[in-house]
């Protein structure tokens, strides 16, 4: 059921949606004893792992950020704080993470959140005409260009893959 353009309801579509910008809805359906929900999507979806994006949110010394990299690698926590001009940042506590963006794990979505956060998107975003981050909910991604992306969170751009 990929390619789906009608919204499903979640703060990301609808923010999505209230700015007019251009997307495209992927459902799969995901199965609950994958942990791995980036690579689990990029599979099931047919993309490749680099063009499809994991919310990760971390803490640093003045609240939480938000750090969107391809399922493809790891979050480097020293290029997001660096980042951010911090000296150092922790992946945000899971329960924490889910109270304030509104969304629960492998669900986050760096649109429409509770409580928006500073956001960093990694520079590789920008090789790829559009990418995938999640939709606001486990088996759901939106397709759109990193520059929307980018604009409607407000994410600063930098290499923050390791």
């Amino acid at each position: 059921m990929a390619g789906k353009k009608h919204s499903t309801g979640t703060p990301a579509t609808l923010a999505l949606e209230a700015a007019g910008v251009p997307f495209t809805l992927h459902l799969y359906d995901h199965d609950p004893r994958n942990t791995n929900f980036g690579l689990e999507a990029a599979e099931a979806l047919g993309f490749a792992p680099e063009q499809v994006f994991k919310t990760l949110m971390v803490q640093l010394a003045d609240g939480m950020a938000v750090g969107v990299v391809p399922v493809s690698g790891t979050l480097d926590l020293k290029a997001v704080a660096a980042a951010f001009g911090q000296k150092k940042a922790s992946m945000a506590d899971p329960a924490a993470a889910q109270r304030r963006t509104g969304y629960v794990l492998g669900g986050i979505s760096p649109l429409g959140q509770r409580s928006p956060s500073p956001t960093v998107l990694d520079d590789s975003a920008f090789e790829h005409a559009t990418i995938l981050v999640s939709g606001g909910r486990r088996g759901l991604d939106v397709e759109l260009s990193p520059e929307d992306l980018s604009r409607l969170t407000g994410a600063v751009r930098a290499t923050i893959r390791a």
